[in-house]
């Protein structure tokens, strides 16, 4: 190898981690926008909606690094059902992962599974998705775990 090879080498190093360092900052401004501009006003509708079946939730954030959705049990300040959507650390795209925690009832432990983010959306197209969309998401998994919870032998 002679020197021109490994000078190259290394600058080619150097603009790889640039690279991944400005893919990074800009997948933590998109999960930013996204908890702005989607998730947050999802959660606040959803919040709003569930106070007719006297439900209270509570909006929680990482900053950065986490956006969640608590959800009380009905007519309780006990805490029943939790949306969390994770950014990975050092994500260089929106690929997403879902925390699901829930218990079963206001004296049971809580129980948690992780998976991916709506798992058929594309990285590329989380930014494109409406609150009506991730309420929907919301709803499916919140409605899923009740069920579960409600049809589970003790």
């Amino acid at each position: 190898m002679n020197e021109t090879d490994w000078k190259g080498q290394l600058r080619d190093c150097f603009k790889s981690i640039e690279i991944l360092v400005r893919c990074r900052k800009e997948t933590f401004d998109d999960f930013k926008q996204f908890c702005e501009f989607i998730a947050e006003p999802a959660f606040e509708a959803l919040a709003e909606e569930l106070k007719i079946y006297d439900i209270k939730t509570k909006p929680l954030t990482q900053k950065g690094r986490s956006i969640s959705l608590r959800i009380d049990f009905q007519k309780s300040k006990v805490d029943h059902f939790y949306y969390t959507i994770l950014l990975p650390k050092n994500s260089v795209e929106l690929k997403l992962r879902l925390q699901l925690r829930g218990r079963r009832t206001p004296k049971a432990p809580l129980q948690e599974k992780t998976e991916p983010f709506m798992a058929a959306l594309p990285s590329s197209k989380v930014m494109k998705i409406g609150k009506e969309e991730l309420i929907e998401d919301i709803i499916l998994h919140y409605r899923n775990f009740c069920y579960e919870s409600l049809t589970q032998p003790d």
